[in-house]
């Protein structure tokens, strides 16, 4: 894959300055999955392209990367060698650090200074959507040039492949080109080659926080370079735009959600039965953890046997809802006296969450990747460590009964799963031999002799 670089500012070698990289010099980099050369193919005074090329090793990128590519053949047989990707953005990132950020110190005024800049990208792979390189780049400032190629010359018949050489033209700031390639390159072909996880957050409102709130496809090129997580974008949205607009599809996922249960209210069958156990316990002090909009919160609030409550979630805008909905500033001072919220994660132990005689969980582990289920299990049964634990989550095997829900899907859009009763018995049963509790398990709402209850209850004690 192969990125040029190309001004006819005069002279054009300024461009050497800028990016750290002297024309006269060849230079390789060693990265993790390769390497990157550095080479200028034409420098004089008015004209001056830089190429950064990649030669990436495909047999270290096969090792390990069996889930990922389905089977042995297609670990080897790829395009990820040869298509601009999260790969060159990696590369960027690191052969041109300096140049990115916007560091000069023989040439501080070129830094600040818009110069006519070309780059062209071979190739690109466009992926998805129609006229995706004009959509993302002209919003930006930059005239458009792009050249599909065939599968295959022999066979005209096969028609077009995905694969474009692109060539984008703007008066831009350096740092600013390289930014938006390092930002939207990844997008165009949805793969990134490494894990995205919450650092992917601070990656892309650090490189696009001046530019994509305002850009017109925002929201897809937040959800391709996250991967499509739905908890990821939502935190990204918020962090760019706000919480009202980045809170728009956990409510309308929430809507969703409430009007499948709606034909039985089966939520106020769950938040009753989480109650019940909670006052049987004998419990005095309660935090529910992933509050969400309060609705538990109110109920627990309207009995007195509950001296303490606190409701934390990870949505500042949740709990903002929950505070209006619980009507907290006009509250009289003992009521007031006896309900907390707090702003926190289920993924790190948090001293907050100790000392209390039970805690609530409802609705809240199918919402985590299950990969981060392990830190969740630490934070709450090995430090937290209540004397109750009143954990709800859906019972998959009763999706089959809403005709309104298509076969395969989640209740909810943020799900990352949803267990049958036999995989949620085997993981509680296992938590509470690991952590020392007797477990317990309760139906909620219609109990089918075949299918069993929509909300499945664990109670650890």
């Amino acid at each position: 894959m192969l990125l040029t670089i190309s001004t006819n500012i005069r002279p054009a070698t300024e461009l050497g300055f800028l990016l750290h990289k002297h024309p006269d010099r060849y230079q390789i980099f060693n990265l993790s999955f390769g390497k990157a050369h550095v080479f200028y193919p034409q420098a004089n005074e008015e004209t001056c392209s830089a190429c950064l090329l990649l030669d990436i090793d495909a047999i270290a990128m096969a090792k390990g990367r069996s889930r990922e590519y389905g089977h042995l053949l297609s670990q080897y047989v790829n395009d990820r060698p040869y298509v601009a990707s999260s790969f060159m953005s990696v590369a960027i990132s690191k052969v041109f650090r300096s140049a990115m950020s916007g560091i000069c110190n023989d040439r501080p005024e070129l830094v600040e200074t818009e110069i006519p800049l070309t780059a062209r990208i071979d190739v690109l792979p466009v992926r998805g959507a129609e006229g995706l390189v004009n959509r993302f780049f002209e919003p930006l400032g930059y005239s458009v040039e792009s050249i599909p190629h065939q599968l295959d010359t022999e066979f005209e018949d096969w028609g077009e492949s995905p694969y474009c050489s692109v060539t984008i033209k703007g008066t831009k700031k350096l740092s600013e080109l390289l930014t938006h390639l390092y930002v939207l390159i990844p997008v165009f072909d949805n793969q990134k080659h490494y894990f995205v996880s919450d650092d992917e957050i601070e990656k892309l409102i650090s490189k696009s926080e001046d530019w994509l709130k305002n850009h017109p496809e925002k929201d897809f090129v937040i959800r391709r370079y996250l991967k499509n997580r739905p908890s990821l974008v939502r935190q990204a949205m918020a962090r760019l735009v706000g919480d009202e607009e980045a809170s728009a599809e956990t409510v309308s996922g929430d809507r969703n959600e409430e009007q499948l249960e709606k034909t039985m209210s089966l939520n106020d069958q769950r938040l009753g039965a989480v109650v019940a156990v909670l006052k049987a316990s004998g419990a005095r002090q309660v935090i529910d953890l992933g509050c969400g909009e309060g609705k538990l919160l109110r109920k627990l609030l309207s009995d007195w046997q509950f001296e303490r409550i606190v409701g934390m979630d990870v949505s500042i805008r949740s709990l903002e809802i929950a505070s209006k909905r619980l009507k907290l500033e006009r509250l009289p001072p003992k009521q007031a006296e006896r309900v907390e919220l707090i702003h926190g994660s289920l993924m790190y132990r948090d001293r907050r969450f100790e000392g209390f005689d039970a805690a609530a969980v409802v609705e809240v582990i199918e919402h985590l990747d299950p990969t981060r289920l392990a830190a969740f299990e630490r934070v709450l049964f090995q430090y937290s460590k209540p004397k109750t634990i009143v954990l709800t989550t859906p019972n998959c095997e009763y999706n089959v009964k809403w005709e309104s829900l298509p076969a395969g899907q989640f209740r909810h859009s943020d799900h990352r799963f949803e267990w049958t009763r036999e995989e949620f018995q085997a993981w509680a049963n296992r938590i509470a031999s690991e952590y020392s509790y007797q477990v317990r398990f309760l139906p909620i709402g219609d109990d089918d002799p075949i299918v069993g209850s929509p909300t499945q209850m664990a109670v650890f004690e």
